[in-house]
């Protein structure tokens, strides 16, 4: 008898009653994006990424989420500023909430983008080596931007979360478009 192994992905919830279904064989791409707080950066991109998946109708292949590195937001609603932002290019962003990375994170997703290098070497000290290949910075996507980061648009005015979200969108589509090309 031919014997298939897989790896069982511990960290998904399964409904009571439920069998694992093993991750090799599902065909979602699990992304988790982070920046420091949870309340402005990351919280956007998944927002942005998350829409304009669903308006490409692929949103089903795809999981999103996001998190920061410190613990300062959890639980609170992303700033102000970005949902208003957001909300006036058509993003929904209320519904997400803060969170911190934890280590369960590391298995889960398939890529975990950081907002900015500094950001990204957090990860680096905390990612188990064998997920390292996993962390990447989110704007590696963009294509009509020059930035490799996401600037922090939190001490200053509205023109920087118009900035972030002008980098924000184009990364979302970049990462949908060479995501999409990699599936089966």
């Amino acid at each position: 008898a031919l014997k298939l192994l897989v790896q069982i992905d511990p960290c998904l919830p399964l409904p009571r009653g439920k069998t694992a279904i093993p991750r090799a064989f599902t065909m979602i791409q699990r992304i988790l994006f982070v920046c420091m707080g949870n309340i402005c950066r990351s919280p956007t991109a998944e927002g942005v990424t998350r829409t304009l998946a669903e308006r490409s109708g692929v949103v089903a292949g795809f999981e999103f989420d996001s998190a920061g590195t410190h613990g300062y937001h959890i639980g609170k609603s992303p700033d102000a500023r970005a949902t208003k932002a957001a909300a006036e290019r058509g993003y929904d962003l209320s519904s997400l909430k803060g969170r911190q990375i934890d280590n369960a994170d590391f298995v889960r997703f398939d890529r975990i983008l950081a907002m900015d290098r500094d950001n990204l070497d957090l990860l680096k000290q905390v990612c188990p080596i064998e997920h390292h290949g996993k962390l990447g910075l989110f704007l590696e996507f963009a294509s009509r931007h020059d930035e490799d980061e996401v600037p922090d648009p939190y001490y200053g005015g509205p023109e920087g979360f118009e900035r972030v979200l002008d980098l924000i969108e184009d990364a979302a589509q970049g990462l949908l478009a060479r995501t999409g090309e990699r599936r089966p």
